[in-house]
């Protein structure tokens, strides 16, 4: 297997599933005349963030692990979506992004230092199979993870068949 079909697909794959969550909690807001701003704010815990940041979260470890993977410039994603439909653009424009990386981009990419921040003052370097099992898609699983579990807390009508994407 090419370091590409390690990376690509498992992101994509959650990507979509994340998109076609964000539909069901839509869809279910409608139905239940719940306003979208009370689902988009709920958090499992207090000291948790609330599902729009999850979302925006889990929209930028695949950008950024791509980019540090491939050694490409990471871009800026500000962090400014409100509606069900900005998460849901948000997740299109990564998705188009990871599409856009070539298998070639990531050859040796797994052997290769990748250096990202780790707070406002400090970096780590790992090698990009590392940096990819142990950092982004731990990071990224787990983003979707709540994401999923603040919908279905909140009674959006998912199970792991969605959160799987084969829904």
């Amino acid at each position: 297997m090419s370091f590409y079909d390690a990376v690509v697909p498992a992101y994509l794959q959650m990507l979509n599933s994340l998109t076609g969550l964000l539909t069901k909690a839509e869809a279910h807001c409608a139905a239940k005349k719940v306003d979208p701003s009370v689902l988009l704010g709920s958090r499992l815990y207090p000291d948790m963030l609330p599902l729009s940041k999850q979302i925006q979260l889990a929209s930028d470890y695949p950008t950024r692990g791509c980019a540090r993977l491939t050694h490409s410039e990471v871009p800026s994603t500000p962090d400014t979506e409100t509606t069900f439909a900005e998460l849901k653009q948000r997740l299109a424009k990564t998705i188009d992004y990871v599409k856009s990386f070539k298998p070639e981009q990531f050859e040796g990419a797994d052997t290769k230092d990748v250096t990202f921040p780790v707070g406002p003052d400090k970096t780590i370097t790992m090698k990009g199979q590392q940096f990819l099992s142990t950092f982004s898609l731990p990071n990224f699983y787990f983003h979707a993870a709540t994401a999923h579990g603040i919908l279905r807390h909140n009674g959006v009508e998912i199970g792991k068949r969605d959160f799987l994407g084969a829904n």
